[in-house]
């Protein structure tokens, strides 16, 4: 027997949330092979409204809340939508890392659908006035701590993000992690005030670049001894996650909504996901969702109808995402630096593809953190786009890439006694390996710190001496 449990997600005040999806689930699972009770099924409240509480507090009330359960063998099934899926990932980790804190219990399988594991571009906004604005207007405050967890390139999320990229495989040990995320937002839903509920590559509220684990951690750096102007390559990648696109579906909504619509491609790869028992299964179960992705790539012109003017057109190319830390050797932030893309050989910024920038956020808390949007289609080299009403029509022409793609650091104290020096990616390395179709990236940039010996000096006279305008030296190596 599966005990199922499902996790809200952020400012979630009622668990009308969960829509029709725990009874499809339970209507369904039997025909599917999945012994599922419904006495075995649990929905969360948790409060992620109030200012006061942390990720952590969540995560500990969680863990506080299973105990309760007195679960059958001690292990349980999991179903969470948007920030739901970073809380029970934080829980994972606190299990690990503080056994002595947190129960022995056993998840099995971890559903996330639309997940915010890199966080959304819309939590910054709800951390503004407009934010604090309808909260009040519903009667409850924003959440501004879970909200900085949330906003993109925070160090929480991205300290949780770099833990799985490095750790190990989680399917090595029978736990079995899944995303599944819708294709587009819902037009319906469209909010003329912030463009990112239309925002095309996502569902409306989550990236799907953000939601998707198959992501990777690369890092600019010297090499050991090497010239402080040329950034050598490291690049790790993530254990594979099972990533599945639900085709039509968004964040939200009884319309759309990739949970409280319940549609049946949610309903379908849930159950396909609970049949999984063993590692094989999960390899094999990975692979089918990747195909099925590729054929939903293949369609990727959506019109949107506009009543009685013409369609919009929607090309939903791939997209990737770039979360780019800008530090020197002594992990100082870099403040002001310009992060420059080049094209071509010799590398141009002038060169860089027409329309490969969606769009960029620096995060509020860490000024140095920026996280870029790009096309990852006309990177690559986008394919002809046909007029799905008639194939001869072309809405957008076939473009070749433009690589190899390099990247400049440019930082703004080039001189004094402790200062950085313009640094470029070596010539052998093209930054398109770093990026992936519907992935995320953490690009670590780390300049040389350069010391000059006017920092610190010896003398023999003993004779006053004012050193208040010292010179600066050479370069300490």
């Amino acid at each position: 027997m599966t005990t199922l449990v499902f996790v809200h997600g952020w400012s979630v005040t009622n668990t009308s949330t969960y829509g029709d999806l725990p009874r499809q689930l339970q209507a369904q699972a039997a025909a599917a092979g999945v012994a599922l009770d419904v006495t075995d099924l649990w929905l969360s409240k948790y409060v992620s409204f109030d200012d006061a509480v942390t990720m952590p507090d969540v995560v500990r009330a969680f863990d506080h809340a299973l105990r309760d359960l007195h679960l059958q063998d001690a292990s349980f099934a999991c179903i969470t939508h948007s920030t739901g899926g970073p809380v029970v990932r934080e829980w994972l980790r606190a299990q690990r890392e503080r056994p002595h804190a947190f129960s022995t219990i056993r998840l099995t399988h971890l559903m996330m659908l639309a997940p915010a594991n890199f966080g959304s571009a819309l939590a910054q906004l709800g951390k503004g006035v407009l934010g604090r604005v309808r909260a009040w207007a519903g009667g409850v405050e924003p959440g501004q701590r879970i909200l900085d967890w949330l906003e993109l390139g925070s160090g929480e999320s991205l300290s949780l993000n770099l833990d799985h990229i490095h750790g190990d495989d989680p399917a090595g040990r029978d736990q079995f992690l899944f995303v599944l995320t819708g294709d587009r937002p819902d037009r319906a839903l469209y909010d003329h005030i912030n463009s990112y509920t239309g925002e095309d590559g996502s569902d409306g509220v989550v990236r799907i670049a953000a939601a998707n684990l198959n992501a990777r951690h690369a890092v600019l750096a010297r090499a050991s001894n090497g010239d402080p102007g040329t950034l050598a390559l490291n690049v790790t990648t993530a254990p594979r996650t099972a990533f599945k696109l639900i085709p039509g579906a968004s964040h939200s909504g009884t319309d759309q909504g990739v949970m409280a619509s319940a549609p049946s491609a949610t309903v379908d790869a849930l159950l396909r996901c609970m049949q999984v028992r063993h590692a094989d299964g999960y390899r094999q179960l990975c692979d089918a969702f990747d195909n099925e992705n590729a054929q939903r790539d293949a369609q990727r012109v959506e019109l949107e109808s506009v009543g009685p003017f013409p369609a919009r057109v929607h090309i939903h190319d791939p997209r990737s995402m770039l979360i780019v830390r800008l530090t020197d050797e002594g992990g100082e932030p870099l403040m002001g630096a310009r992060w420059l893309l080049k094209a071509g050989s010799p590398p141009n910024p002038d060169w860089m593809p027409q329309g490969f920038m969606l769009d960029r956020q620096a995060n509020s808390r860490q000024r140095h953190v920026v996280t870029f949007f790009f096309n990852h289609a006309v990177l690559a080299g986008a394919p002809r786009a046909a007029d799905p009403r008639n194939s001869r029509r072309t809405l957008r022409a076939a473009t070749a890439s433009h690589g190899p793609y390099s990247a400049t650091v440019e930082p703004s104290d080039l001189s004094g006694l402790v200062h950085h020096a313009i640094a470029s990616t070596a010539a052998k390395d093209d930054l398109f390996q770093i990026l992936g179709p519907h992935q995320s990236t953490v690009l670590d940039v780390v300049l040389p710190r350069l010391v000059r010996e006017g920092v610190f000096r010896l003398t023999q006279s003993l004779a006053p001496e004012d050193f208040s305008h010292p010179k600066v030296g050479g370069i300490i190596p």
